[in-house]
């Protein structure tokens, strides 16, 4: 008999197979439930078990700690009920309509940034469907079985074209594999869209976006979608590197604050260069809003890229700022490192 799983508060009720972990049995079901690498990495999913008992899966410790398991987390992206549960989960409603897909997808162009930066153009199949919204990612399916996820960093009015943004990380095989090898007109598959990173459209709420290097490429897309659509709420965007040379595409961001006036970009560099001096903000991003702003309490903030920085935003703003955890939206750039999982980079 399957077990039921229970969503509180909006009561949705389901049955699920013993195979599927809680993400899986929700999403068959039309339920959409924030999550992000579906590896038990970045966090994402990360909900309480109300009553019942579940079985806990393959997660990194620092996306899930033996103090949040004492209190009753769990992912829910791998962890699977042990009998009929009740758990606590905010339902995306946008995600409902959105159908992910398999597809093939040919390389239009590969364009490199800077030293260790490509933009990536995938075009897609003619008589293909393929709707996604601004923020969210694909997985590349690989020959060997394996997945890499990047994510789109473009918007659904770019026609049949998809734009990532690839750092080329030390020992990466797929970096490597788009820096070394690929090439314009070759054939790869994708599927997707996946992910819950997007804007939350029914709020008026001013906004902050904290990026850290290439977790510019999904925050790129949602802002262009944001202001395209004439969103009149106010925007900054922090975008947090180490020198100069990362920030790639500095003169975009510059043009949406030339061109709107509810919108602000702060580069933040943390190892600037002696010469030329660097006039801006220096040190980590984070930090840099924590000395922009002292009540968040009426903000949302949106947040990608390394763990760490995503930690810290969420720890601080949540806690020393005021900002509600339910306002903080991110997708954490997570490196899997067992063998089979997919890997989220961008």
């Amino acid at each position: 008999m399957p077990a039921h799983v229970t969503l509180q508060p909006s009561g949705h009720r389901f049955a699920i197979e013993a195979h599927e972990t809680l993400l899986e049995g929700a999403l068959r079901e039309g339920y959409g439930l924030p999550y992000g690498c579906r590896s038990g990495a970045c966090g994402t999913c990360k909900g309480q078990v109300l009553s019942g008992q579940v079985d806990l899966g393959d997660y990194q410790v620092g996306a899930l700690t033996s103090t949040e398991i004492a209190a009753g987390k769990a992912l829910f992206c791998v962890a699977k009920p042990v009998g009929d549960v009740v758990v606590e989960a905010r339902v995306v409603a946008r995600v409902k309509d959105i159908v992910v897909r398999k597809m093939p997808v040919r390389v239009e162009e590969i364009r490199r940034v800077n030293h260790d930066v490509a933009v990536l153009r995938l075009k897609l199949p003619a008589n293909e469907t393929f709707r996604f919204l601004p923020g969210q990612y694909i997985d590349f399916l690989m020959p060997d079985g394996k997945r890499r996820s990047f994510s789109l960093a473009s918007t659904p009015g770019d026609g049949n074209l998809l734009e990532l943004h690839i750092r080329h990380y030390p020992g990466g095989t797929f970096s490597r594999f788009v820096f070394e090898e690929l090439k314009p007109r070759a054939i790869l598959r994708i599927e997707g869209p996946l992910g819950t990173f997007f804007l939350r459209e029914d709020s008026d709420k001013p906004i902050i976006f904290l990026a850290g290097a290439t977790g510019f490429a999904p925050i790129k897309g949602i802002i262009e979608q944001a202001l395209a659509q004439g969103c009149q709420r106010q925007m900054v965007l922090y975008w947090g590197v180490r020198t100069l040379e990362d920030l790639y595409m500095a003169e975009l961001a510059g043009q949406w604050q030339a061109n709107h006036a509810n919108f602000t970009f702060i580069p933040v560099l943390s190892q600037p260069a002696a010469d030329p001096p660097w006039p801006g903000r220096t040190g980590l991003v984070h930090e840099a809003v924590l000395a922009d702003f002292s009540d968040l309490s009426g903000f949302e903030v949106y947040a990608c890229g390394a763990p760490v920085m995503v930690d810290a935003g969420k720890r601080t703003f949540t806690q020393t700022r005021g900002l509600p955890e339910e306002a903080f939206f991110c997708d954490p750039f997570t490196i899997a490192t067992d063998p089979g999982k997919p890997a989220t980079a961008g």
